[in-house]
């Protein structure tokens, strides 16, 4: 289940989304502007996926909605709550918010 959410977002992300540098994520996640991205702001951009695969809209991604038609059903909850996970993992200083450093560093 752990590699669903970021498979989720690899297949989904348009070219335009892509980013190539641990800054051009950071500004894009980064909707305030304040140079570090909270939680919100990094569940809100890693969920893109999430939504664009959710074709009914009702916040569950069943089978048919994910990649090979196949997969255990995950609600939009639990997709947050495996974001926030990693979130807090990618968290080294533990200060609720993800620096350009914590970005580039693969979670532990």
């Amino acid at each position: 289940m752990k590699t669903l959410p970021m498979l989720l977002l690899l297949l989904a992300l348009p070219a335009s989304a892509q980013v190539t540098r641990t800054s051009d994520y950071l500004a894009r996640m980064d909707a305030d502007g304040d140079g570090k991205v909270s939680l919100a702001e990094y569940q809100i951009w890693m969920s893109y996926a999430f939504d664009a695969m959710d074709r009914n809209r009702d916040g569950l991604l069943t089978p048919d909605e994910q990649p090979g038609g196949r997969g255990k059903p995950i609600t939009r909850t639990e997709h947050q709550q495996v974001l926030a996970a990693r979130f807090r993992k990618q968290d080294l200083n533990h200060d609720g918010f993800l620096s350009a450093r914590e970005l580039a560093a693969p979670p532990q």
